[in-house]
């Protein structure tokens, strides 16, 4: 109607002012009426005609406005700028949660004035569908990245103030945002330093941690004073004479809290770094065996290709051959039979088949007592490492790719694969939005014939956090750390598109290619593999997910401080909870809302029949009374997700189905004793909250 408004209103520009000339058209016979409507409206008005719905159970996925134009490319767009996105949420709920626990001086406090708004408005910009897809023009997707960059800053004043005011001791913070390329000038040039984690989870968590350092050796204490093993370890480089260490050591952090580590350098000790042990193809045949392993997992590689080809879970007794290799997909640049070309939207290969980027990985091996990694180097601009670290239950694979090569002309689509023999009948299962899972099918929709004109791009779907495949026995899971574009187009085979650089526009309102900044860009990620049982899988990719998207903040401070105030206490661990929430259960959301008020979100994260081995399927009840230590809560009213309207006047529209009446909702109680929690149910609440201390507003 928007594109048809000059034919009824010549010279206005669309509907706003469309509706100024409709009396005059009206009078001279027009039957047009226009209304301002709102999806309430709409929704209302549907209601009223009295229909039989059928009920959709799938997703739109994948689009596509032509048999060659499949909307696929965007999953993968962009891949540091979705990355980046992924850290602004953690910082963001960080954030909230410490302005909800330490009160108004976390707003007003010893290090200015601090605002979690700027990160949250900057957020809610990037969810437009041209921006965290990847398919704004260069320019702006450089806007967008500003606009998170600058959103930091007043968060990490409101950080400070908390964390000053929850542990008694004023210090100079420190935000080290690029630790990603091993840049951290406090942790590197410093004789002492601590180091500050805070757990946004409502459970406790072992992290590893990894800072970048000098090539010394150097004490760790924990909070309680006892030294903490620790080792130092040299990170991939492309010039071999150079040697990046980097400090790692496991930190224990308390739920909703922090811990605060304390590391000083020992200069009388000659430091002991295991450089890589650089094994060339023509030593490999004296390596009947490679391979590194933990208590739980061992990952055995090819002495000849020094690919991955087999994973074995220790634990529960299960062997997998997995072959794990990169790939690239040639970009279309248009054909006889369509003149589509991928680009920013559109996924659109040349072929069905992709090229290995190499035959063989050079290769080096490192072994600690921490953590045992093999370096694999595919290219001069592909390269990854495979890690596992002690106590580890999954393994991590830290790939680095680009800048891609287009000096010929060809855009490239990148992807990591695995290849195994699982007997998977063309079935594969991706997340929705990090919560419920749903079932792909290779070649096929649930909800139509489908006549597919390109088998890879068509059968490519979003994958936000995992995707994984199965049998009847075992299942292996791949866990991402941004949403990336994958598929199954084999049985047994999983894949995930990591990076793509194109030189062709796509079409689809852009109007340049994906060139990432014209010389190209290097994207850095993870992909954690775990292998397990199909019953018992989901208890492992569900609360690893949830510790991947929530990992701990690491904050760093000098030796010192001043106290907060003269009869503080300082404290090195602090928890926010009086008890752990039961694995079950994640805190969606704890923020400031208004004045003494708190909003409060609780989700159970699994669904029905999901977890045959812990029973974490099963409904879970919570106390919400004295749950918190930092505040009391004086009142609480359930609400609406949105938090707009009382639970108790709310009043859902009840539908016709094909498949039966809809289900009336049970009569609704709030007893803060005892808030019980449904499979994939999520509870809001506004609590009426006293901060410890004596501080209202």
């Amino acid at each position: 109607m928007h594109e048809c408004a000059h034919l009824w209103a010549p010279g206005r520009c669309g509907l706003p002012r469309a509706h100024t000339r409709l009396p005059q058209q009206q009078a001279n016979g027009s039957g047009i009426h226009v209304l301002y409507s709102t999806p309430a409206c709409y929704l209302w008005e549907l209601h009223k005609a009295n229909l039989t719905w059928s009920v959709k159970k799938d997703d739109f996925f994948p689009y596509a406005d032509g048999p060659h134009m499949f909307w696929t490319g965007f999953y993968t767009s962009r891949p540091a700028l979705k990355r980046f996105e992924r850290l602004s949420y953690k910082f963001l709920q960080v954030c909230n949660q410490l302005e909800a626990l330490a009160g108004p001086a976390a707003s007003q406090g010893p290090y200015g004035s601090g605002d979690c708004a700027p990160l949250n408005e900057a957020m809610a910009v990037l969810q437009h569908h041209d921006a965290v897809t990847g398919t704004a023009r260069q320019l702006v997707a450089d806007d967008y990245a500003r606009q998170l960059s600058e959103g930091w800053g007043p968060s990490e004043i409101l950080l400070s103030n908390a964390l000053a005011r929850l542990s008694g001791s004023k210090k100079t913070f420190t935000f080290c945002r690029d630790l990603n390329i091993s840049i951290c000038p406090l942790s590197q040039k410093s004789a002492s330093f601590q180091v500050i984690l805070y757990n946004p989870l409502g459970r406790k968590v072992d992290h590893m941690v990894r800072l970048p350092v000098s090539k010394s050796s150097f004490l760790v204490k924990d909070p309680s004073g006892q030294t903490v093993p620790n080792s130092v370890v040299v990170v991939p480089s492309a010039e071999p004479q150079e040697h990046y260490p980097e400090l790692v050591f496991s930190a224990s952090v308390p739920a909703l809290g922090f811990s605060i580590y304390s590391v000083t350098k020992i200069s009388h000790r000659k430091p002991l770094i295991p450089l890589p042990n650089s094994i060339s193809r023509k030593f490999r045949s004296r390596f009947p065996v490679l391979a590194i392993e933990n208590e739980y997992i061992r990952a055995t590689f090819n002495p000849d290709t020094g690919f991955l080809t087999e994973i074995r879970n220790k634990d529960k007794n299960l062997l997998l051959p997995v072959n794990q290799s990169f790939f690239w997909y040639g970009a279309s640049s248009g054909d006889l039979e369509s003149w589509q070309t991928s680009g920013a939207y559109i996924f659109r290969p040349e072929g069905r088949k992709p090229y290995p980027v190499s035959h063989y990985a050079q290769i080096r091996l490192v072994k600690t007592p921490l953590v045992q990694e093999l370096h694999q180097n595919f290219s001069a601009w592909c390269s990854q490492v495979v890690r596992l670290y002690q106590g580890q239950r999954h393994l991590e694979l830290e790939w680095t790719v680009g800048p891609i090569p287009v000096g010929e002309g060809w855009g490239k689509e990148v992807i990591s694969r695995f290849d195994t023999p699982l007997k998977t009948n063309g079935l594969f299962y991706t997340d929705s939005n990090g919560r419920e899972i749903l079932q792909r099918k290779r070649d096929y929709r649930p909800t139509w014939e489908l006549d597919l004109w390109e088998p890879v791009a068509g059968n490519y779907y979003p994958v936000n956090t995992r995707i994984y495949i199965k049998d009847r026995n075992m299942q292996l899971t791949v866990l991402t750390d941004r949403s990336q574009g994958g598929s199954s187009l084999g049985n047994g085979s999983l894949e995930l598109m990591v990076h793509r650089r194109l030189v062709k526009d796509d079409g689809r309102g852009l109007q340049e290619p994906l060139t990432e900044k014209g010389s190209g860009l290097v994207a850095r990620g993870r992909h954690l593999v775990l292998l397990d049982r199909v019953g018992e899988a989901a208890a492992g990719h569900r609360l690893l997910a949830e510790k991947e998207v929530l990992a701990p903040q690491v904050v760093l401070a000098p030796d010192g401080g001043a106290l907060y105030h003269p009869q503080a206490t300082p404290r090195m661990q602090f928890s926010g909870l009086r008890r752990e929430l039961p694995p079950s259960v994640h805190l969606l959301t704890l923020a400031r809302w208004g004045l003494n008020k708190l909003l409060l979100r609780f989700e159970h994260q699994f669904t029905v029949w999901e977890d045959s081995g812990r029973n974490l399927s099963a409904p879970v009840t919570l106390d919400l009374r004295d749950l918190f230590s930092s505040f009391t809560i004086t009142h609480v009213q359930e609400t609406t997700l949105a938090a707009n309207q009382p639970r108790a006047s709310a009043s859902r529209l009840q539908w016709t189905l094909k498949d039966g009446p809809t289900p009336h909702p049970a009569p609704f109680t709030l007893d803060p004793s005892s808030i019980t929690l449904q499979p994939m149910e999520i509870r809001t609440f506004v609590a009426l909250v006293q901060w410890k201390g004596g501080w209202t507003l």
